[in-house]
Parts: structure tokens; sequence; C-alpha cells
């Protein structure tokens, strides 16, 4: 790893936990915060790339678990992960380093309609994918009610994939240099 590696891995991780001091909303049919972190994911992904991208999530979950307070509502912990949550938390490494490859197929800044379908396939679908099964083991409910409940999110999910498509574009615009990475 070189030092600019690093740089972009600490970045991403500090953003991802700069984006818990928004307030979380917390939907009480599965108990799972409505927090503004997944824009971290999106964006750690889209703009430092697959390996960089996923490893400032690592770094950042590493963190948590190691008891600091960095999820949306000042939440840390190794618990965290046995909860509710705990299976969305997991995915973010993959969704990032997912996001952060189909990214790289071009150049770093695929056209935005690409954009906007790579950031929902990782940064929605598998999020989801891999957080409803967890929801439905952890709360010891069935998986379709996981699944319902889950799908309160993707309204707010969806917006975050639009500001991190519209946000992902206004950095490279302005910074034509930035390196993804890989």
């Amino acid at each position: 790893m070189t030092t600019r590696d690093i740089v972009y891995v600490a970045l991403f991780a500090a953003l991802t936990a700069a984006l818990g001091l928004f307030p979380p909303l917390t939907l009480p049919v599965i108990g799972v915060p409505i927090t503004a972190q997944s824009l971290g994911v999106m964006l750690a992904g889209a703009l430092a790339g697959s390996k960089r991208g996923g490893l400032a999530m690592v770094l950042f979950l590493a963190l948590v678990a190691a008891g600091l307070p960095l999820l949306a509502g000042g939440r840390g912990g190794f618990g965290i992960f046995l909860g509710p949550s705990g299976g969305f938390l997991l995915s973010w490494p993959f969704a990032a380093f997912v996001i952060g490859w189909l990214f790289e197929r071009h150049g770093g800044s695929p056209p935005f309609g690409l954009s906007l379908a790579y950031l929902a396939l990782a940064g929605i679908g598998l999020v989801y994918a891999i957080g409803i099964p967890w929801v439905a083991f952890a709360a010891a409910i069935p998986f379709s009610k996981a699944f319902m409940g889950s799908m309160a999110f993707v309204p707010g999910d969806a917006v975050k994939v639009v500001l991190a498509a519209v946000i992902t574009r206004a950095v490279r615009k302005a910074y034509p240099d930035w390196s993804s990475g890989k």
C-alpha cells in the first residue's frame, strides 16, 4: 500500500464516521436505524476504488467493533454486529468493493445512468441481500417480514444513490486527476 492508499482508506472511514453524526431515524417495525452512513459506503467505492473503498469500510467496522461510538446515535462495540443491523454493517466492505470495481471498468467515471445503476446494485441490492436475512435471524422473525420491513428504507437509500452519483461526478469534474485506484 502506498501513502495515497492509506490516506484514501482513512479518509473514507472518517467520512463514514462523520456521516453518523446525523441523527438516525429508527423505524419501530424492525428497529434498524436509517442513517446517512450508507452514503459513505457508496462514496468510498465510487471515489476510492474497489480495494481502498473496501478497506476503508473494513477499517471503519474494526473501529466500531473495538468499541468506538462511530455508528449513528453514538453506537459501537462488537455486540452491534449481533443485532438486527449487523448484516447490513458487514455488507459494507463488499458493497464498497463492488461499487469500486464497477466504476473502475469505466476509468472511475461511468456515464451518469450507469453510475446510478452501479450504486443501486451494490449500495442497495447487495447490502439488502446480506442485511435482510440477518435481520430475520437476529430478530427471530420470518424472512418475509424482514424483507417487507426493510422496503421502508428503499426510498431513503434511493436518495443516497442519487446523491452519491452527483457528488462523485462533481468531485471527478473538480479534480480530474482524482485517483480511484484499485
